[in-house]
């Protein structure tokens, strides 16, 4: 018996030990940057400040010079014609000439995340998957009972690209989540 309750000792220490330090080592590949604009506009669109960051990770890794192969860009991968469309739909006050800078990039893609929320009823898949593969293949999808069978939710995404792209999302809401809610308590 004393041998197992100096185990259990020894790995209860190692867990008060090591615990910190995993977390120091991932918040190198998750970083925090940009927390005040992402604080900011999150709040402002009502969205959960770790599904803007794990959107970003995914989107960017967090590079607010990057540019997709499709032209989106910053750190939100917003294109120029969903950037244009926001700034005027939502009153922002950015210019096509200053959306990728990462204060109006992150305001516009918060605004666009939450149009998109609003349009799919709160359902953070379908919202997820509008944000990578677009609101008509989305709605094409709910309309067609091989992806929806109830029109309201997709049981099935048929872009291997985009369902990848929701579960990266989400995975790294939960990264995120466990990494900076903890610091915040």
């Amino acid at each position: 018996m004393k041998k197992l309750t100096k185990i259990i000792i020894v790995i209860l220490i190692l867990i008060v030990v090591i615990e910190p330090a995993r977390d120091s080592v991932l918040k190198l590949f998750y970083p925090d940057e940009y927390s005040f604009y992402i604080d900011k506009y999150s709040h402002k669109y009502d969205l959960d400040r770790y599904l803007v960051m794990g959107l970003i990770s995914v989107e960017s890794s967090y590079n607010p010079d990057a540019v997709s192969e499709k032209g989106a860009k910053g750190l939100m991968q917003i294109t120029e014609d969903t950037a244009k469309w926001c700034i005027q739909k939502f009153d922002i006050d950015a210019t096509l000439e200053n959306y990728t800078e990462p204060k109006e990039n992150i305001e516009i893609g918060c605004a666009y995340l939450n149009y998109l929320f609003e349009r799919f009823e709160d359902n953070k898949k379908n919202t997820l998957a509008a944000y990578n593969a677009g609101m008509g293949n989305v709605e094409k999808w709910l309309n067609d009972p091989e992806y929806s069978k109830d029109k309201l939710t997709l049981s099935k995404i048929p872009f291997k690209e985009t369902a990848e792209y929701v579960q990266k999302v989400e995975k790294r809401e939960e990264i995120y989540k466990d990494l900076y809610e903890k610091k915040e308590q």
